[in-house]
């Protein structure tokens, strides 16, 4: 099963110039679990998906909210020239492919 078909929620924002973050809200305890205990959702994983290093990946799984928080590096600093988006809400596209197990 996709993570586009399992989440309620998949969304990206930016979380100041330098960083963006990546949400991923479900809707049952069953569905958190399944996803957030994911290899695919792993550090390294996310990483390679979005084309940063592994150490400027933060994932935070919040359990009580059913979600997880993922935050990384921005390539190109919002504003800059080369921005593509410079809201980061258009990045989180990588996740919605992303196999869950």
């Amino acid at each position: 099963m996709k993570l586009s078909d399992i989440a309620q929620v998949i969304r990206s924002k930016n979380a100041g110039p330098r960083r963006l973050t990546l949400d991923i809200m479900l809707g049952s305890d069953a569905d958190y679990q399944r996803v957030v205990q994911s290899p695919t959702l792993g550090r390294d994983h996310i990483a390679g998906l979005f084309r940063v290093a592994a150490e400027d990946v933060i994932i935070i799984p919040y359990p009580v909210g059913r979600a997880i928080k993922i935050v990384l590096a921005r390539q190109v600093m919002a504003g800059d020239p080369g921005d593509r988006d410079i809201y980061g809400a258009q990045q989180h596209a990588p996740l919605l492919g992303i196999e869950i197990p």
